[in-house]
């Protein structure tokens, strides 16, 4: 017998009352991992946030295993359903409707709860949306902060603008088509004009990663219809300038006009130095 395939084995055995996390594709059907099959074709049962979707998958891979609904809407009561299961000896194996579980998904609160109760929880990698859209923008990957989607609310929403508005590493948010130019003019308006990576329809036949300012996306998109749902990957606020506390507002606008720069050019900039929006920064010098 070959050991090192024998060890294999043994250290991909599926456990008693264990709840494994397992990476789905986010597009592309292949993008699976041997090691996410074998536990999908030999766990208990899985909980899938889509039942009307994971049989596709599990289809494509000959697997035929009981499903057991876990989404938003009923995450407390199906929970302690699966957490019950668990604690009988059962393993079940989560899966998200595309990419990493608890990852802007209800499985996080299910993970809390295996953690209260003393149940193992397993995490099995594999494609994740936000990690994909991050490589393929061209906008530094050194430190990057992971937003998903923006709170609903209002005024929740207000605050974490407020607070991405100093970010200065690159950040992540998900957004639905339908709602992209509310949000990219919100963006807009609490992070000044920013480079962003629009990145859609990943690992999918008609992907696309462009890169434009948040301007120019709003003219765009004024225009033309989004399609599918998007990764945008927002470049960070500029590091904090030593030189700007020296300056006032005017005078840091007035630097840039005697560089050959037009007035709204150089406001641009001065901007973009302070890390405010440009529409601050003219109304400040506007006064």
């Amino acid at each position: 017998m070959n050991t090192e395939i024998y060890n294999e084995e043994e250290k991909n055995k599926i456990e008693k009352s264990t709840l494994y996390l397992v990476a789905t594709p986010i597009g592309n059907l292949a993008d699976i991992t041997y090691r996410a099959v074998k536990i999908l074709s030999e766990v208990d049962f899985i909980a899938a946030e889509d039942t009307r979707n994971t049989p596709k998958l599990l289809m494509k891979y000959g697997i035929k295993k009981p499903l057991y609904s876990y989404f938003e809407h009923n995450k407390r009561e199906h929970g302690e359903y699966i957490v019950s299961r668990l604690e009988a000896g059962e393993s079940c194996a989560l899966v998200t409707d595309a990419g990493t579980p608890a990852i802007s998904d209800p499985g996080e609160d299910l993970v809390v709860l295996c953690q209260k109760r003393g149940i193992k929880v397993v995490s099995v990698p594999g494609a994740c949306a936000a990690i994909t859209a991050l490589t393929l923008s061209g906008l530094p990957t050194r430190r990057f902060c992971f937003e998903g989607f923006l709170p609903p609310s209002k005024a929740e929403r207000r605050e974490r603008l407020k607070a991405l508005a100093n970010e200065s590493r690159t950040t992540i948010v998900y957004e639905a088509p339908h709602h992209l130019l509310s949000t990219l003019k919100e963006l807009y308006g609490a992070l000044g004009d920013r480079r962003v990576a629009f990145c859609r329809e990943l690992t999918k036949i008609n992907e696309e990663a462009v890169i434009m300012s948040l301007s120019d996306a709003i003219e765009y998109y004024n225009g033309a219809k989004p399609r599918g749902e998007f990764v945008l990957v927002i470049e960070g606020a500029p590091e904090a300038n030593d030189e700007v506390p020296k300056m006032t507002a005017a005078e840091h606008v007035e630097m840039y006009m005697s560089q050959g720069m037009t007035k709204m050019d150089a406001i641009k900039a001065a901007a973009k130095d302070r890390g405010v929006p440009k529409s601050e920064l003219y109304a400040e010098i506007n006064k």
